[in-house]
C-alpha cells in the first residue's frame, strides 16, 4: 500500500478552505494508519523504479512495490532531486486507479440502443480495418483525423504517427491547449524555453507567482519556495483568487482577469522612472530598450489601476519589491496565457526581469517551461505551428483550439473518421457542444481509453488502453531536466493491449507488410519494445535503458542556470524586447503591449453576463483524469462554483444552494460555495469535470486562439449565475 508523507501545511488556512485542509489531513492520517497496520511485520518485497507520465510539472520518479500482480506501495525516488519528497495524492491513488472497477478491460462496440457490448479483439480489429479501408478508398487517407493529446507521456507515443503514415497519411491538429502562447513569447524574448534547475528557486530573494497556484498545480516547487522563505525571501502572488499559494505570500494582487500585461507595463514604467534598472546589463544584453521606454511612457500606475482594478499603491509596491529584492524569479502560470492577449502579456512580464538584470543568475529568472529533455522532437514551440513545408502524407490543418468548428468545416477531403488516444477532447477542448456535434458528424470513431470518458462514450469502437505500469517507455519533463525510465511493473489486466501492439495487429489487416511495420513499430513483446527504445536513445551519450534502470539521468549537458553565459538564440543574440518576429509571425506589436481581451468586462454584454468565469486546475485531478477515483472523490465529491458573497447577495444566493451558471453557449447546474478570497465579479469552477459529472466547464467556453502560438483562449468567458429552479 502507499507510503503517505505527512502533509506540510505552512501558513494559516483560509476560513473557507480549512474544511478541505482538515479532510485532506484526516484522510492522510487514516490511510497512513491503515497502511501501516497492513504492512507491519511483512518481509520486504522487491521494488521497481518507474516514473509518472502525466501532463504535470513534476514527472515524479516512483518506486513501486508489487505483490501478486498488484501495486502495494508507492514511494519517491531520491535520485530525482526535483521530486524526492514524495508523490502527490494523485500519485498515491494509482493503487486504486490501476485496479479500479471502472477500468476498461475488453474491446467494446456501440450497439443500436447507444450502449456498448463486449467484443473480441479479432472482431474489433476486423471492424476497424474494414471501415478504415472503405473510408480511405472513397475519401482518401487524409479523411482520417488522428487526435492524440498529452494524457500519457512517452517515446512510444510516436508510434501512432508512424503507423498512420503507413496507412497512407492522415489529418492532425496543430497548437495546444496548455501553453503555446507562453512558449512562443519566451522564444521571441529569450530564444529558447528553459529555466534554472527547480531547486535554484531557493536562492531567490523575491518570488512572484504570476497567475500560478503552485501549491496545487506544481506542489514540489513549493518545497523550494518554502526554503527561500525560510532564508528571508518574499513571495508575491498575482491571481484573482486567494489560493493556497497565496497563504504564504506577503503581497496578494488580484487583477481583473486578462489585464496582467497592463500591470507589467506599469511596473516597467515605475522601474524606469525611478531609475531602478540595471543599465550595464541592458546595454550588454537587451535589444530594444529605448523603444520599450517609449512604449511604457504612458503606462502609469494610475492607468494600469483603471484597467486592472488593482490599487496603484500595490503596483508601485510590486515595482519597489523587484528593485530592492534581487535576485528575482517570476514563475508564470499556464492559465494566464489562455487569453487572446496572453502572448503579449508574457512578453511584458519577462521585460521586467530583463531591465533589472534578473536573467542568468542564481535565484533569478523566468520559470515557465523547461524543454531541455524534449530531445526526440522539436524543442522550439514553432513545432506547434502549421508547417510551411508539411510532410506530404500529413495534413496539419485543424487548430486544437478550434477543434469542433474546424472538423465540421474541413473539406477536400472532409473528416470521415476519428482516432483518439491519450485525450478526452469532448469536455477538455473549447466549445464542448460543437466538439460533440463534430464527433457525431463523422462516419466512424475509435477511442483508445482506460475508462469510459465522455469522448469514449461517443465512439463506435472503444479499445482498452494500458496504464503506464504495463509497458516500458522513456519520458522527459517540462520543469526539471531528468530523463527517466517508465519501467513496466505489472502485466496488463484482462485483454488490455498497449497502443503499439494495437497498431502492430492492425497493420496486417490494413495491408501493411510485416517488414514495413517492423521498421516503425516494435513487435508485441517486451524485448522488442526495449530494443526500439534503445535505438531512439542512441544519439544521447551515455543514455541507455540499462543506465536509466539505475535511476533518473539529467540531460548530458546539464546545467543549473539557464542563460548563464548570457547567450540568447534570438536574431540579435540578446534578450529581445523589440521583436520583428512578433509582428511578422503574429501581427502583434513589436514591443510588449496591452490589448483588451476579446471577451471581457469591457468588451462583453455585462447586462446579460456580468461575471467572469475562471476555470483553474485543482490538486485533485490533472485535467480530466483521476476524478472517477473514490480516494479523490472523498476530498472533492463533485463540481462546485466559487463565488464572492457580494455577488451572491445581490442574486439572493446562499452557500450550498444549487445554482445555474450560463451564457449564450451553454449552462451548468452545480452547488455554490461562497468565498471572500475570490475577486468580486469573478466566479470559479475547476476544469476537468466530465459531462457525466455535470461540471464540464467548456460547455461555456468559446473556440478562440491566443494572440500567438495557436493556443486555446478558453479562459475568456462571461457568464451569469442565478439560483436553480
Amino acid at each position: 500500500m502507499p507510503v503517505l508523507p505527512a502533509p506540510n501545511f505552512n501558513g494559516p488556512c483560509l476560513p473557507n478552505q480549512s474544511l478541505s485542509y482538515r479532510r485532506f489531513s484526516i484522510l492522510y492520517s487514516l490511510l497512513t494508519v491503515h497502511f501501516s497496520l497492513f504492512t507491519i511485520h511483512r518481509p520486504p518485497l522487491p521494488t521497481v523504479t518507474t516514473a509518472c507520465p502525466r501532463n504535470c510539472y513534476s514527472t515524479c520518479g516512483l518506486r513501486v512495490t508489487v505483490e501478486d500482480g498488484r501495486l502495494r506501495q508507492i514511494e519517491p525516488v531520491p535520485e530525482n532531486r526535483a521530486t524526492d519528497h514524495g508523490a502527490c495524492l494523485k500519485g498515491l491513488s494509482y493503487v486504486e486507479r490501476v485496479h479500479s472497477p471502472h477500468r476498461l478491460l475488453y474491446p467494446l462496440r456501440r450497439n443500436l440502443s447507444g450502449g456498448f457490448d463486449r467484443i473480441s479483439w479479432d472482431l474489433a480489429l476486423g471492424t476497424i480495418a474494414e471501415r478504415l479501408r472503405a473510408i480511405r478508398e472513397e475519401h482518401g487517407p487524409k479523411s482520417l483525423l488522428y487526435y492524440s493529446s498529452s494524457g500519457t507521456k512517452g517515446l512510444l507515443n510516436g508510434v501512432g504517427a508512424s503507423f498512420w503514415k503507413l496507412f497512407g497519411g492522415y489529418t492532425t491538429t496543430y497548437g495546444d491547449l496548455c501553453w503555446p502562447a507562453g512558449l512562443e513569447a519566451t522564444r521571441l524574448t529569450l530564444g529558447s524555453n528553459e529555466h534554472n534547475a527547480p531547486w535554484d528557486l531557493a536562492n531567490a530573494k523575491l518570488i512572484i507567482m504570476w497567475g500560478k497556484n503552485a501549491a496545487e498545480t506544481n506542489i514540489h516547487q513549493m518545497t523550494f519556495v518554502d526554503q527561500a522563505l525560510q532564508r528571508g525571501a518574499k513571495l508575491v502572488v498575482i491571481d484573482p483568487r486567494r489560493t493556497e499559494t497565496a497563504e504564504r505570500a506577503s503581497l496578494l494582487i488580484q487583477p481583473r482577469p486578462g489585464t496582467d500585461a497592463a500591470i507589467a507595463l506599469a511596473v516597467g514604467h515605475e522601474l524606469i522612472s525611478k531609475k531602478w534598472i540595471d543599465r550595464a546589463f541592458i546595454a550588454a544584453h537587451v535589444h530594444g530598450y529605448d523603444a520599450y521606454v517609449d512604449q511604457v511612457l504612458g503606462c502609469t500606475s494610475q492607468w494600469a489601476s483603471q484597467v486592472s482594478g488593482v490599487p496603484k499603491e500595490q503596483i508601485k509596491q510590486l515595482a519597489e519589491l523587484i528593485a530592492s529584492s534581487a535576485p528575482v524569479t517570476i514563475c508564470a502560470g499556464f492559465g494566464m496565457q489562455r487569453y487572446t492577449n496572453s502572448g503579449q502579456t508574457m512578453r511584458a512580464m519577462m521585460a521586467l526581469l530583463a531591465i533589472t538584470g534578473n536573467i542568468g543568475k542564481p535565484g533569478a529568472g523566468w520559470i515557465f517551461a523547461n524543454l531541455r529533455t524534449q530531445v526526440f522532437g522539436e524543442k522550439d514551440p514553432i513545432a506547434f505551428y502549421p508547417p510551411h513545408a508539411p510532410d506530404p502524407l500529413v495534413r496539419v490543418s485543424i487548430s486544437t483550439a478550434m477543434l469542433g468548428p474546424q472538423i465540421l468545416s474541413t473539406q477536400d477531403p472532409p473528416i470521415k473518421a476519428i482516432w483518439v488516444e491519450r485525450g478526452n477532447p469532448i469536455p477538455q477542448n473549447p466549445e464542448t457542444p460543437t466538439v460533440i456535434a463534430a464527433f457525431r458528424s463523422v462516419d466512424f470513431r475509435v477511442v483508445v481509453e482506460e475508462v469510459m470518458t465522455d469522448t469514449a462514450r461517443e465512439a463506435d469502437i472503444v479499445l482498452p488502453a494500458k496504464t503506464f505500469f504495463e509497458q516500458t517507455d522513456v519520458i522527459g519533463a517540462y520543469w526539471h531536466d531528468y530523463l527517466q525510465l517508465r519501467a513496466k511493473v505489472i502485466e496488463p489486466p484482462g485483454e488490455v493491449k498497449p497502443e503499439s501492439e494495437i497498431y502492430w495487429l492492425l497493420a496486417e489487416r490494413l495491408g501493411i507488410s510485416k517488414a514495413e511495420a517492423e521498421r516503425h513499430i516494435p513487435t508485441p513483446n517486451d524485448a522488442a519494445v526495449e530494443s526500439w527504445l534503445n535505438r531512439r536513445l542512441a544519439h544521447l551519450p551515455g543514455v541507455t535503458l540499462e543506465r536509466l534502470r539505475e535511476g533518473p539521468i539529467r540531460m548530458p549537458d546539464e546545467h543549473e542556470l539557464a542563460f548563464a553565459d548570457l547567450t540568447f538564440s534570438t536574431p540579435s543574440g540578446k534578450i529581445e524586447l523589440d521583436s520583428s518576429d512578433a509582428t511578422s509571425l503574429w501581427s502583434v506589436d513589436r514591443l510588449p503591449s496591452y490589448q483588451e481581451p476579446v471577451e471581457s468586462a469591457r468588451t462583453g454584454d455585462l447586462s446579460r453576463f456580468p461575471l467572469h468565469l475562471l476555470t483553474p486546475n485543482t490538486k485533485n485531478r490533472i485535467h480530466s483524469q483521476f476524478g472517477h477515483l473514490e480516494m479523490l472523490k472523498a476530498i472533492e465529491p463533485g463540481p462546485v462554483l466559487q463565488m464572492h458573497p457580494a455577488d451572491a447577495q445581490c442574486r439572493n444566493i446562499r452557500s450550498g444552494n444549487r445554482i445555474r451558471v450560463f451564457n449564450e453557449r451553454g449552462e451548468l447546474t452545480v452547488p455554490v460555495r461562497l468565498d471572500r478570497g475570490i475577486r468580486p465579479g469573478c466566479v470559479a469552477l475547476h476544469n476537468g469535470w466530465w459531462l457525466q459529472d455535470g461540471g464540464a466547464v467548456n460547455v461555456l467556453s468559446k473556440a478562440r486562439e491566443t494572440d500567438m502560438g495557436h493556443g486555446a483562449a478558453f479562459h475568456e468567458n462571461l457568464v451569469e449565475v442565478e439560483a436553480a429552479k
